[in-house]
């Protein structure tokens, strides 16, 4: 027998959710993972980072940064978070990204049962960044939010933030305008 919404919601796996974070919370969410992209990117990762940050909106429990094509900043906090919370508490959790989630990272954050995602910049933004073609990213146009809304659960979305999406890009293009342009990585 099919599980409805009702009983799952009964089942503990979707305890209530704290409310909203306020824009203050998810600006420092967000400058946080961008210090950590900023991290990443002065070790020649890629610029992306994500953060796990607790029902209170302000302990930030994880953090994780891109460390390659296919070891993306959120599918990897996510599996760690899998590893090392309850689904149940995931699901009063915040993952907060410099970027949209692509397909692979939404979907590894749905499994992990994390209900709440905060993104600065969109995949649009990030195509237009790196360019078309780009073997270092070839972006995945598959909104995060299409991927949710094809799953049982009302994982809660925003983004891209008003006001971070130039921020990061500006950040980001520090590494990707060299690739661009052919030129070697600014490190």
């Amino acid at each position: 027998m099919a599980s409805s919404p009702t009983s799952l919601h009964s089942s503990g796996l979707f305890p209530e959710r704290p409310p909203e974070p306020t824009p203050e919370q998810i600006s420092a969410g967000l400058n946080a993972c961008l210090n950590i992209q900023n991290l990443a990117s002065t070790q020649g990762k890629r610029p992306f980072a994500a953060i796990l940050i607790g029902p209170d909106h302000s302990k930030m429990l994880l953090a994780h940064f891109s460390i390659s094509h296919v070891e993306h900043a959120e599918a990897s906090l996510a599996r760690l978070s899998a590893t090392s919370f309850t689904p149940e508490f995931l699901w009063t959790c915040t993952l907060y990204s410099t970027w949209e989630p692509c397909a692979m990272c939404a979907a590894t954050c749905y499994w992990a049962n994390i209900g709440r995602v905060v993104y600065a910049a969109s995949e649009e933004k990030l195509l237009e960044l790196t360019g078309e073609g780009n073997e270092e990213n070839m972006t995945l146009r598959w909104p995060c939010r299409e991927v949710f809304k094809k799953g049982q659960k009302d994982v809660q979305v925003w983004g891209p933030v008003e006001g971070w999406e130039d921020i990061v890009a500006e950040e980001s293009d520090k590494y990707w305008k060299p690739i661009r342009e052919g030129a070697p990585k600014e490190v």
